[in-house]
């Protein structure tokens, strides 16, 4: 029995209720103050909305089972996993800490890997320990350790095999072609290193193509050539062993001032596509969802992160790009509007499909995620 001490008084109740509706009136406005989401602009019938306004320098995404999206971050040193429910996240919850520049995760039979600089780690059965995450395991600590380019994108491909790329520890130099510029893989428990690509100066996103199968990638260009030169790159690597150039070709047909010499451009591989001079394109995913009109099915959406050194500002949006069966490729802005008057409020860093179809987008300048939906006329 409650006592009378504890009781509360009708009237009192509806005080206190009306109260929180205040608060949260107020807090609604401030939300969209700071995430100013209707200057985003989108092809029509598509909307965007906010999925978490609250994940520090949210990086790289990756689905659980059970309506969970785990979430890397690079300065933070975090991993999260936001509970999700009718198109929002409903609790935030930091599953790892103090890590090194935890930029990756992958989801895989129950357990979360995750990519430090040097090392990938894994959280065994994670979902049902998100209140009290176990003890990571390491399953390999055989990366480079320098920070430069050293955060990793990291995902499990068709075969099986978990794909980490190693960047160029520079903005350009002829590293050791056995540990730098390239996309490796290794099995779920760690052994079997296999170089799959080189000539890779800075991979943070890839994906591999519904129907080939074949893994499509983007690749950030070198610095300090101007304002456009070299594009970033979006690549194609239906086979092991290929090299794209790095560090003596840039977008295919620009020998490098400094290491050109040694080697011709039509030794590499070039781009699919040329994206622009630094965009900064990040995470990529082949749509595979059923929400979107179907001309959107299995067209690619990347993140552009932006550009630093750059006189005027570009990328800070989502791009597509379609492939068709017959190998056409074409390519066009699908959203943007984080970028305003060459004031950036918002920098995209990776995508998600999500299983209603949507499109998750994350934000590590906002610390948020939005959700792009398509309604149906």
């Amino acid at each position: 029995m409650i006592s009378d001490a504890l009781k509360i008084p009708f009237f009192e109740l509806v005080r206190f209720a009306q109260f929180l509706a205040c608060v949260f009136a107020l807090a609604a406005p401030a939300a969209a103050e700071r995430l100013p989401i209707n200057s985003i602009r989108l092809p029509p019938g598509f909307e965007i909305s906010v999925f978490a306004d609250n994940v520090p320098n949210a990086r790289s995404m990756a689905l659980g089972t059970s309506n969970v999206l785990f979430v890397g971050t690079r300065s933070a040193g975090r991993v999260y996993a936001l509970r999700y429910s009718e198109g929002r996240a409903t609790r935030t919850t930091t599953i790892a800490s103090g890590l090194n520049r935890p930029n990756g995760v992958a989801f895989r039979n129950g357990s979360l890997y995750v990519a430090e600089v040097n090392r990938i780690l894994r959280l065994d059965n994670i979902e049902t320990q998100l209140e009290r995450p176990p003890k990571p395991v390491v399953v390999s600590d055989r990366y480079p350790a320098d920070t430069h380019h050293g955060w990793k994108f990291i995902r499990f491909g068709p075969d099986g095999w978990l794909y980490v790329p190693v960047g160029a520890p520079c903005n350009i130099c002829e590293p050791d072609p056995v540990r730098y510029a390239l996309i490796s893989r290794i099995r779920p428990d760690g052994s079997g290193y296999e170089v799959f690509a080189r000539g890779v100066r800075n991979s943070v996103g890839f994906d591999w193509h519904p129907e080939t199968r074949q893994l499509w990638f983007t690749d950030n260009g070198r610095d300090w050539l101007g304002d456009d030169l070299p594009s970033d790159e979006l690549n194609h690597a239906p086979r092991a062993g290929m090299h794209f150039g790095y560090p003596y070709c840039h977008q295919g047909d620009t020998p490098d001032p400094e290491f050109g010499h040694s080697r011709r451009c039509s030794e590499f591989t070039p781009p699919a596509v040329k994206l622009g001079a630094h965009v900064a394109a990040l995470g990529m995913r082949f749509y595979t969802g059923n929400m979107f009109p179907a001309e959107y099915r299995h067209s690619l959406f990347i993140a552009e992160h932006g550009s630093w050194n750059r006189s005027e500002k570009t990328g800070y949006r989502v791009r597509r790009v379609r492939v068709s069966s017959g190998g056409e490729i074409s390519s066009e802005v699908f959203a943007e509007g984080w970028l305003e008057g060459g004031s950036a409020w918002g920098r995209p860093v990776d995508v998600e499909v999500m299983p209603d179809g949507s499109l998750l987008v994350s934000d590590d300048r906002a610390g948020a995620i939005y959700r792009i939906s398509y309604r149906r006329k």
